[in-house]
């Protein structure tokens, strides 16, 4: 299924896609009761274009946005950085988290905002110490997120907290699909229509099962968070006006606009 998250006049709702269209620009959508990541599927009879709502981000995390650094080889090597020997672990605050479409605030702090296109996980169960073997019973889906990253404040500060958790830094999207073969999946991004990133998740460092129960060793992981496995190589800067693209195959393709603040 693909599930997502869209508004009709302001009212959030939930509900299944139908669509040929990587960006759900056209197509349906069956609308559901509730929040399909709390309670099982109902339908309530209604179907809406897909043209006539606006998606939302698939999800709003209850708790956190975990993410992997460096998880592709030639990432880490193309920003001079060593090759992590276990998961390069941090975090984004949920208030970060935008949808489709939604616009990236280029903050005045920085001079070198990057994007950074990435495959993203839904977690659906409660989980801490999850052995790597039992890792598909608590995904609940997968979505595609942008670790959008101020390059000179990541340098700068030392840590990560600034430079990765602006508001808007955190686009997901277009839904949540719940079946997906994620093994080797090609991921890529674009900057304006051109080509910058492309890589495949075959080439994690980390595959998922070892990145979940990592994470799990030391924190729990509640139903609604996101776990980003990190970007390809190919990174880069974006400028106010700019449109950027994240694709993973079979899943979907997340674009937004590079903005400045009113």
């Amino acid at each position: 299924m693909r599930i997502a998250r869209f508004s009709v006049d302001d009212e959030p709702k939930y509900g299944i896609v139908e669509t040929d269209d990587p960006e759900g620009l056209t197509g349906t959508v069956a609308v559901l009761d509730s929040d399909p990541l709390y309670r099982p599927v109902q339908f309530t009879g209604e179907q809406l274009q897909l043209a006539d709502v606006r998606l939302l981000a698939p999800v709003i995390p209850r708790s956190k946005v975990v993410c992997v650094g460096r998880n592709y080889r030639a990432h880490a090597e193309e920003l001079g950085n060593e090759v992590p020997t276990e998961p390069l672990i941090f975090f984004k605050p949920n208030t970060s988290v935008v949808g489709p479409r939604d616009g990236i605030v280029y903050p005045e702090q920085t001079n070198d905002l990057h994007f950074e296109g990435e495959l993203a996980i839904v977690i659906g169960r409660i989980c801490r110490d999850l052995p790597r073997e039992r890792a598909e019973e608590v995904i609940f889906g997968y979505t595609i997120a942008n670790d959008v990253t101020a390059r000179d404040l990541q340098k700068s500060d030392g840590q990560w907290a600034r430079a990765k958790g602006y508001d808007t830094f955190c686009p997901l999207g277009p839904w949540i699909s719940t079946d997906l073969d994620v093994a080797d999946l090609r991921v890529t991004t674009t900057l304006n229509g051109e080509p910058k990133q492309d890589g495949r998740t075959s080439q994690f460092i980390f595959d998922i099962p070892e990145v979940l129960a990592y994470i799990t060793s030391f924190t729990t992981l509640l139903p609604g968070d996101v776990v980003l496995t990190g970007t390809p190589a190919g990174v880069g800067p974006m400028l106010p006006g700019d449109e950027v693209a994240v694709s993973v195959e079979g899943l979907g393709t997340l674009t937004n606009k590079v903005i400045v603040r009113d």
